[in-house]
């Protein structure tokens, strides 16, 4: 359904007589007259209006200013990478050439994108350069931040118009996350620390979709076992987290492991989207009536009411043309227990629970919906 419109911003400005609300539409209807994003464009300008009447400070208007900015560069620059799925890898900029983590960060890279996927990193050195040298150009972008200190993109990205910089954190981390497929983390600092705790926790509240998130070590190193062990003891048994939360992540020791993570996620899972109170999932495959069944008896926990209903396209309902070849699995999630939707969206990817005409993996993951949108 389309957006509705912010009556407090234009009675605003209609009640003080400055009836500026039909002066921006009659400006946005010339620039962009069949967008269907007018309402948006209309309110995004009124708020900067408003923000200029009151005129209350000029920091707040020059970070409004520089985080506007940052957004539309990127929305652009991403919009040609948009039909490409995507991994985000996080990992120490300080990792030396000579350290086993930098060789296994260059041989996830390299394997991702024999594997056709985007690898993004900060585009700074020790993980992020070796992810970048294995994946190379074609199959980088970096997302880099500027600092006094370590803020110059890796041998791979300097120069390259895949490089976006970004003035704030938490803009970068947005599109992080925004533009992830999977999420692979190597050993690291502080930032690599934020960035894990910071991707689970949207993940585990369902403000970001669900992805797969990949911890990867060198083999016989425990930097990622004993977080886990503390997460296990000091979250999990204080009851803290669910212990269905710990299913949000895999810990793997080679990147044949951590590809396979990802692709097996995207066996038969699709994507995920929330139509008005139903939270629907799309499937590459449709599913058996006896694996129907089973994710009935099973996972009946995440269904608020009523229970699970597969269904075929329907434009009417959809409205998702390019995903008409789509099966549908649709139910009333209780939009809590997302570590029990990982164990569900792991039961729909086993080739064993699809019906009979898809008995066969797909031969490649494609390409899925940039946003996991709530539509009301």
């Amino acid at each position: 359904m389309p957006y509705e419109p912010n009556d407090f911003l234009s009675s605003h400005f209609n009640s003080n007589g400055l009836d500026l609300t039909r002066q921006v539409e009659a400006q946005l209807s010339l620039i962009a007259p069949n967008s269907p994003n007018l309402a948006l464009y209309r309110d995004m300008m009124l708020t900067v209006l408003r923000m200029a009447q009151d005129d209350r400070n000029r920091w707040n208007a020059k970070i409004t200013l520089q985080a506007l900015r940052e957004l539309e560069h990127a929305f652009r620059v991403l919009e040609q990478f948009k039909g490409r799925r995507k991994v985000t890898v996080f990992g120490s900029a300080r990792t030396p050439q000579e350290h086993p983590l930098y060789g296994l960060a260059r041989e996830l890279g390299a394997a991702l994108a024999q594997n056709d996927l985007m690898v993004i990193t900060g585009a700074g050195g020790g993980i992020m350069a070796a992810a970048h040298e294995g994946a190379g150009l074609t199959h980088s972008l970096g997302f880099n931040i500027t600092l006094p200190f370590e803020q110059h993109a890796n041998a791979t990205m300097e120069g390259s118009e895949q490089l976006l910089p970004f003035h704030f954190f938490f803009i970068r981390k947005l599109f992080f996350v925004k533009e992830a497929d999977a999420l692979v983390l190597c050993p690291g600092g502080f930032g690599t620390l934020d960035e894990a705790l910071e991707v689970l926790t949207l993940i585990q509240t369902g403000k970001s979709p669900l992805v797969p998130v990949v911890l990867i070590d060198a083999p016989g190193g425990s930097f990622w076992q004993d977080c886990l062990d503390f997460i296990a003891k000091q979250l999990r048994d204080n009851h803290y987290i669910l212990p269905t939360d710990l299913k949000l992540m895999r810990l793997v020791y080679n990147t044949e492991e951590a590809v396979a993570e990802i692709n097996q996620f995207y066996a038969n899972f699709h994507s995920s989207r929330w139509l008005k109170h139903l939270f629907v999932i799309r499937l590459r495959h449709a599913l058996s009536d006896d694996a129907l069944a089973q994710v009935r008896q099973r996972f009946a926990d995440l269904c608020l009411s009523d229970t699970f209903h597969q269904h075929g396209y329907d434009g009417e309902t959809f409205e998702e043309p390019q995903f008409s070849h789509l099966t549908r699995l649709a139910f009333t999630f209780n939009g809590r227990d997302n570590g029990r939707l990982r164990e569900l969206v792991d039961y729909l990817n086993l080739p064993e629970n699809w019906a009979a005409e898809a008995a066969s993996p797909p031969a490649s993951t494609g390409a899925r919906p940039r946003k996991n949108a709530k539509v009301t």
